[in-house]
């Protein structure tokens, strides 16, 4: 195991969006009210699916990275390299997913951009053969 020096204690198992991810991820709530903030681990080769945040109006997410090493992709575009220190901005209405490099666990702030009727929708997999194409 790779192991990973973590900011913020490590959640229990993230079974409400399992169904959302490819391979394990733990989710540790840290601010549920004005904005929200989860600090999500993911298990070396764990991703989440093509999802796109919806708003009205603001929205988005902003993924804050604290450990280990992992890959943030736009549809259309080529996937990022993400190291602690890293910060992405993400807009609402755009699609994407993020997730854990293949031989390192990963750790991100996911901040929920306060938004007029945001919501998340979660879509497909990220395909096996585009992830593998990773370093």
């Amino acid at each position: 195991m790779n192991e990973i020096k973590e900011l913020f204690p490590r959640g229990g198992a993230n079974t409400a969006y399992a169904q959302y991810f490819v391979g394990n991820s733990y989710l540790n709530m840290l601010s549920t009210e004005g904005v929200v903030i989860g600090n999500v681990t993911f298990e070396p080769g764990c991703r989440n699916n093509w999802h796109i945040h919806h708003a009205a109006r603001g929205g988005g997410q902003i993924l804050l990275c604290t450990a280990g090493r992992g890959w943030y992709q736009e549809w259309g575009r080529p996937a990022r390299e993400l190291r602690p220190g890293d910060v992405v901005n993400i807009p609402a209405g755009v699609k994407h997913w993020h997730g854990a490099a293949r031989d390192s666990w990963f750790v991100h702030l996911a901040v929920e951009v306060p938004g007029e009727n945001a919501r998340n929708e979660w879509l497909e997999t990220v395909s096996e053969a585009d992830y593998s194409q990773l370093p």
